[in-house]
């Protein structure tokens, strides 16, 4: 089971964006990266080209990278506090994240 997933609410801990919060776009595991968006903004210039019949004009398009998963901490949603990601099997036998600082399930 994934520590952060899709949809989490996490605060960026090193980086150019120390101290923002935002949401999780797409977690890449194998790379061990994250993209959270509206951060780390990165920018890609693109050249003027020719599709068919019509001018695609230059520009630079801005879109966010992907972080390192270490860079970044989770959200608890109940303490609003960045925290640790811990695990617990419940009674009926799922197994759900637990924030370690006030020890409520996070999903």
């Amino acid at each position: 089971m994934q520590r952060i997933k899709t949809g989490d609410n996490v605060e960026i801990v090193a980086g150019k964006d120390l101290g923002e919060r935002g949401k999780v776009q797409s977690v890449l595991p194998k790379e061990n990266r994250v993209v959270v968006e509206n951060l780390n903004m990165l920018h890609k210039h693109q050249k003027a080209r020719q599709a068919g019949s019509r001018q695609i004009a230059a520009q630079i398009i801005t879109f966010p990278g992907a972080m390192d998963l270490s860079n970044v901490m989770i959200v608890c949603p109940s303490c609003d506090k960045r925290t640790r990601v811990g695990f617990r099997v419940r009674d009926d036998g799922f197994k759900v994240r637990v924030c370690k600082k006030c020890k409520s399930d996070i999903e």
